[in-house]
Parts: structure tokens; C-alpha cells; sequence
């Protein structure tokens, strides 16, 4: 007969955590969020760590280059999706990489020989009130000036007449060279009481521009997640099949790190792609996954992973566990697998971070994962709801929502995540195709998860990720404490607040 395991498969929603003593210096805002992302040796720091726990799920639905920046500059990593070709991915790692906060691509430019009417229609269309105006009218043309909307009037000066009588020159327009840094640009900007500064290669073609406006944006985020060339960090799935093409051309592109990513991922394939990417690509990161228990992380560990995702049928858009009864509830998951990252460790020296990734219905979710031994989060629902994500926003009856669709669906026909033994195509869904509510800006919905995590490890006295998880006690729950913690009034419905 099959092996019986000893234990329930429990889910987060199955315990609670207990408040510990909460000292005169644990305060919310004495908390630091750092967390490992790759594997290091015990006692010595990762040589990438994570600002905030955060990483983006490895899905068309989810991790568009817009949503990677996004999470980058709030301290977290987005993983871009591998459903696609070789050149597309390696487009979207580039859009990253390239991305500088603060120096901004312009996208409003005319030609000095088009008209003020075209000039008025660029401006009406993009937005923006400053216009480059290059050789070429394209935003890396050579530049031959700068006009605002403070240089002409639609009704004052003669539509027809020529861009050039309106723009300043570019000898009496102040510029910087490609190597100024940001914090150059912008005490220029103050000091020469300018509103832009454009920054041009050694050929005079406009490269970015730097606006006085977006000065207050960049202190929004004081923990952008960057590497030592102060360059957004990003990372990328790859897949069992076509990795020896894959991997190169995307550490090339700049990837910061890789990750296998496959509904299974105990097993040999997984193992011999691990061994064959660290060989060739030693000084390069690479995590695998998914798998649930304590025999998968070791298999993997001891192929080289760099990190470990756990979870198998937990995600809100999965339905592994139905079509397959595979998967493992995701708490007892993340515990099994805590055990056996440190026994690893003990044994080897050697740390090895724990991903969990699904499973996470709620926000306190995060705090438990984090309290059960993971070292980050992944997930998938949560950051397909915003702005930055991919998917189409749709208005319904009950408000907006936006598209989300599993890897395992028909329309990702991601078949080379799921082993059904089909040729390029899946056999059965182990993935669903709906909608989650639409909850705006990542930056502000993320602010808010991260305020209660906070918050949570406040009451729980600890101020550091590793102190959380050596020191939370964690309570199984009833079904009735369960509902005892919802709230059992008549909730009064207000208008004109926000949600």
C-alpha cells in the first residue's frame, strides 16, 4: 500500500499567531524587511537581498516589465514570464534594466520643421508640456532644441508656422552629459532654477530627460531594489526544455537572477538543467521549484539551487489539486521544508532560501509564511490586480476588475510548465481563466500589505525577518475561533470613502 505521511495538510488560514512581549524599542518603524534571496554561506550575507519579501509570480497575468520596475523600486523582484519567445523575454529584461528613475525616455518630440499645430496635437496626446525636438522627431534623434507650452500659444501665434521659431535652441538650453548621476541632475535642476534637464551621448543625441517634478517621486522610494551599477534588479523563468538557449540570452540581457519554474519540480529534468546552468553560468543565481516537503528541497539544494519555491496547488487560480490530487496544504509545506533548509544548513554551512509561493489568500498570510520559515513570498493574485499588471482592466456591474489566467489554462497553454506528456500542448487545464478586482497603483496596495506585516511583527516583538522566525509562537484554530474573528455587527455601507 501507498506510504501514509503522519499529519494533516494545513493551509495558513489554519493558525493564528500569538503576540509576544513588545519591547520600548520595537516599533513599526524600527522594522527592516531584508531577506535573503540566494543562497549564502551561514553567518555571511546574500549577495542579493531583498528590500521588502516581495517577488512577482512567473506568469503571463502577472509580471509585465511595468509591474518589475514597479516592484523593484518598492524593494521587492519581479520574475518575467518564459511562455514566449527567446527574443521577447530578453526585450522585456533589457525594458528593466535600462530603466533609470528619474531619467525619463521622452515621449512627447517633433522635427523643427513641424508645425506649432502638430506640436499642439503631440502635446494634447501624450499629456506633457515639454517637447523634445530632434533632427529626426524621435526620442533619441540628435537634439536641436526644447519648446513648452510656455513658448507659444495655439491662439496667439500662427499654427502653421514652423517649430523652430518657437523652441529654444540647444545652445541656450542647459544639458548634461549621459554620465551625470541622478542626484547631479536634480541639484542642477534646483541650483539653475531649471524645470528640465536633457541629457545627450557624445554625439548631441538626446538620450533622457531629467524634470524638477519627478525629484519628489524618486524620494518615494528609499529602498529600491538595485545592483551595484544602481540599475533596477530583475529576474526571469526559465523552463526545462529550451534552457541551454534560454538561460545565455537572458544573462546576457542583464537577468540578475534565473528560475526554473515547473508545477513539479522534483524531479531528474529539473535536477540536470540546475547542475548544467551552474556549470556555465556559476556567478549567476538560479532558484528551482515547486515542490512540498523536505525530500524535493534536498533533491533540489543538492542540485544546486539557489533558492527553493514551495507550493504545489495552492494558487487562487490553480486547480492542480482537483485534476491531479497532488499538492500539499501550504503551511504544512512551508514547515516541513523549514526543517529540512536547516538541517541542510547544519549540515553544509550552507543557506538556501525558502520561497513560498501560493497559497496566500489574505495579507497576514504573509506574516505567517514568513513566521513558518519562508524567506519570501510569491504570489500571483495579489499583484495581477493592479495598475502595472498586464492584464486588461474590465468594468462589470459590481465595479472594475482586471484579467488574470493561469499558467495551466488553455489560454497560456504554458505546456511546458505541466508534464502531461503532450506534444507542445496541454492535455487537460491545471489552471483557470477569471477575474480578481481591480486595487490600482502596486505601489500603494503594497504599502498597505507591508503596513500590516509590520505591523504584525511589532506585536509579535521583533523587528527583523530572522528574529520573527525564530522567536513567532503560532496557535492552531477552530472553526469557530476562526469565525470569532470576524467581525459579527451590522457593517454600516458608506459612500464617497476609499475602499
Amino acid at each position: 500500500m501507498a506510504q501514509i505521511i503522519a499529519g494533516v495538510s494545513r493551509t495558513f488560514t489554519e493558525y493564528l499567531l500569538l503576540p509576544n512581549r513588545t519591547s520600548t524599542d520595537c516599533s513599526v518603524a524600527a522594522v527592516d524587511l531584508r531577506a535573503p534571496l540566494v543562497r549564502h554561506a551561514r553567518g555571511q550575507a546574500s549577495a542579493i537581498e531583498l528590500r521588502t519579501p516581495f517577488t512577482s509570480a512567473i506568469m503571463q497575468a502577472v509580471s509585465s516589465p511595468e509591474l518589475a520596475i514597479a516592484l523593484a523600486r518598492n524593494g521587492g523582484l519581479g520574475f518575467l514570464h518564459h511562455n514566449r519567445s527567446i527574443d521577447e523575454q530578453v526585450a522585456d529584461v533589457v525594458t528593466v534594466k535600462n530603466f533609470k528613475a528619474g531619467f525619463v525616455v521622452s515621449d512627447t518630440n517633433v522635427r523643427p520643421e513641424d508645425s506649432l499645430r502638430q506640436l499642439s496635437e503631440v502635446m494634447a496626446r501624450t499629456g506633457h508640456s515639454t517637447a523634445a525636438v530632434t533632427e529626426d522627431g524621435t526620442a533619441t534623434g540628435r537634439l536641436l532644441g526644447l519648446v513648452t507650452s510656455r513658448d507659444f500659444h495655439p491662439q496667439r501665434h500662427d499654427p502653421d508656422a514652423p517649430v523652430s521659431s518657437r523652441m529654444r535652441p540647444i545652445t541656450e538650453v542647459a544639458h548634461a552629459a549621459e554620465e551625470v548621476t541622478l542626484s547631479e541632475a536634480n541639484a542642477r535642476l534646483w541650483e539653475e532654477r531649471l524645470d528640465c534637464l536633457p541629457v545627450l551621448g557624445p554625439d548631441g543625441h538626446l538620450k533622457h530627460l531629467v524634470f524638477r517634478a519627478d525629484y519628489t517621486d524618486n524620494k518615494r522610494f528609499p529602498v529600491q531594489l538595485v545592483d551595484d551599477a544602481k540599475r533596477l534588479r530583475v529576474g526571469a523563468g526559465v523552463n526545462t526544455h529550451d534552457y541551454r538557449q534560454r538561460v545565455p540570452a537572458l544573462v546576457e540581457a542583464g537577468a540578475d537572477v534565473l528560475c526554473f519554474d515547473s508545477s513539479d519540480g522534483y524531479s531528474d529534468w529539473q535536477a540536470e538543467a540546475l547542475r548544467w546552468a551552474k556549470q556555465h553560468f556559476p556567478d549567476v543565481p538560479i532558484g528551482g521549484g515547486n515542490i512540498v516537503d523536505g525530500d524535493g528541497f534536498r533533491f533540489l539544494a543538492e542540485a544546486g539551487a539557489d533558492f527553493v519555491k514551495v507550493g504545489v496547488g495552492g494558487g487562487a487560480i490553480c486547480i492542480t489539486r482537483d485534476q491531479k490530487g497532488i499538492g500539499r496544504g501550504q503551511a504544512s509545506a512551508i514547515i516541513d521544508v523549514a526543517g529540512a533548509r536547516d538541517a541542510y544548513c547544519e549540515e553544509t554551512g550552507q543557506y538556501v532560501p525558502l520561497c513560498s509561493d501560493g497559497g496566500l489568500a489574505h495579507d497576514y498570510h504573509v506574516a505567517l509564511a514568513l513566521a513558518m520559515g519562508a524567506d519570501f513570498v510569491m504570489m500571483g493574485r495579489y499583484f495581477a490586480r493592479f495598475d502595472q499588471a498586464p492584464g486588461a482592466k474590465v468594468r462589470t456591474r459590481e465595479g472594475f476588475v482586471k484579467e488574470y489566467w493561469g499558467e495551466g489554462s488553455n489560454r497560456a497553454r504554458n505546456w511546458q510548465r505541466y508534464g502531461q506528456g503532450g506534444n507542445q500542448g496541454l492535455l487537460f487545464e491545471e489552471g483557470v481563466d477569471g477575474f480578481v478586482p481591480y486595487a490600482g497603483d502596486l505601489s500603494e496596495g503594497l504599502a498597505s500589505t507591508i503596513a500590516k506585516l509590520k505591523a504584525t511583527m511589532v506585536s509579535c516583538g521583533a523587528t527583523t525577518v530572522p528574529r520573527f522566525q525564530t522567536t513567532a509562537r503560532l496557535t492552531l484554530v477552530s472553526e469557530q475561533s476562526l469565525q470569532e474573528g470576524h467581525a459579527t455587527v451590522i457593517l454600516r455601507e458608506t459612500t464617497g470613502t476609499a475602499s
